[in-house]
């Protein structure tokens, strides 16, 4: 807890510096997320859900920032997108 308040008040007061690299960041992790679920194939549903949810998530991001939403909404949606992202890439590259 201790550390998710270090990097919240660190994202809160330079919010406006990290949109944009945040956006990069997230972008291309949700498009490499993508790339290695539609290399195994999308022949099974969970294929199908892991593609959803590496979209919509990545959207969602995205839309948060555009719509100006809160620095806490932002920072929770990015760290959200961040783990589920990371963890599709680790299980499809296996």
């Amino acid at each position: 807890m201790i550390l998710y308040t270090k990097y919240y008040n660190e994202f809160q007061d330079k919010y406006t510096m990290y949109i944009p690299l945040t956006i990069i960041l997230q972008s291309c992790i949700g498009g490499i997320a993508a790339m290695y679920i539609l290399m195994n194939g999308l022949d099974t549903v969970s294929g199908l859900i892991q593609l959803f949810l590496c979209t919509i998530l990545t959207s969602f991001y995205n839309a948060a920032i555009l719509a100006q939403l809160k620095e806490k909404w932002v920072f929770n949606m990015l760290i959200l997108s961040l783990l589920i992202n990371i963890s599709f890439i680790v299980f499809n590259a296996m």
